[in-house]
């Protein structure tokens, strides 16, 4: 495969630090692969710690206006400095591994019905380029990858070497196995009809299982948001509202500054379990 030909940029302070740290993140080329951004790893590792310098500046300063208006000392700043910048910079380089889930999601939810299209229009007699012409539009990112596959042939490269090479800048493990399969097929003079059949319908199967896996694993989760979410917040106010009646005598109670602490709380832990069902649940056209 060809090495990907990315824009000429200036050397400067930040690319020598840039250089020194690459060696200890190895995967980041494949995760700008597989995240389709166009850059050099070190290109990318230096806009990282740009960020993080700047972003780190910008939490000392409010950390410090916090710090001299509570007469907290500001020499606290210089360890709250250097962790700041770690926090940041490991969340920063976080940013490929987004990229790449949510193109896996994205491919992952069109690439059953585009296999079924590709099915139907060669066991039509369509020839098997025009066939995935007709499917660079319509399927989201897997007209993307198509697109791409399409691009290469009118650009000169084998069909075969083509989906081979589009198929190692792939995230989805479904699309690949379907590229991959037409690829070896072509390769060896196999029915491609046939061949994408028996992949679609294993890929039917396991996206089926994954929904059923994720319906038993629901049920537990909704039983936890119910218990910390509603049930442990609303009887532990009444709870702690008794127990601060008796040992003070009456005289203290919940002040309005513990309740909206308590309600902040219950967001806090409401948003998260939202959250945490909402990226477990599988995406997919069945």
């Amino acid at each position: 495969m060809a090495a990907p030909s990315y824009p000429r940029t200036r050397r400067g302070v930040l690319t020598h630090v840039a250089e020194a740290l690459s060696p200890y993140f190895p995967t980041l080329k494949k995760r700008l692969l597989l995240a389709g951004i166009v850059k050099e790893p070190i290109t990318f590792m230096e806009q990282v710690i740009g960020s993080s310098f700047f972003v780190t500046v910008a939490l000392l300063i409010l950390t410090g206006m916090f710090f001299y208006q509570n007469g907290i000392s500001l020499l606290f700043l210089l360890p709250l400095a250097l962790i700041y910048l770690l926090v940041v910079f490991e969340y920063l380089l976080l940013y490929p591994n987004a990229v790449v889930i949510r193109r896996r999601r994205e491919l992952d939810y069109e690439v059953l019905f585009a296999g079924r299209h590709l099915l139907i229009a060669l066991k039509s007699g369509m020839p098997l380029f025009d066939a995935m012409v007709g499917l660079t539009r319509g399927y989201g990112a897997v007209s993307e990858e198509f697109n791409k596959v399409v691009e290469k042939v009118s650009l000169g490269t084998p069909l075969s070497q083509a989906m081979r090479e589009v198929a190692q800048s792939s995230p989805s493990t479904y699309f690949v196995r379907l590229i991959m399969q037409i690829a070896n097929s072509l390769s060896s003079g196999a029915n491609l009809a046939d061949a994408i059949e028996v992949v679609t319908d294993q890929i039917a199967k396991e996206q089926m299982i994954q929904l059923k896996e994720y319906g038993q694993k629901l049920t537990p989760l909704v039983m936890f948001f119910m218990v910390l979410g509603i049930i442990l917040p609303s009887i532990g106010v009444v709870i702690l509202t008794v127990l601060f009646s008796f040992a003070s005598g009456g005289l203290f109670g919940i002040t309005p500054f513990i309740l909206g602490l308590v309600f902040a709380a219950i967001t806090i832990i409401q948003f998260l379990f939202l959250g945490i069902i909402e990226t477990s649940r599988p995406k997919y056209l069945l």
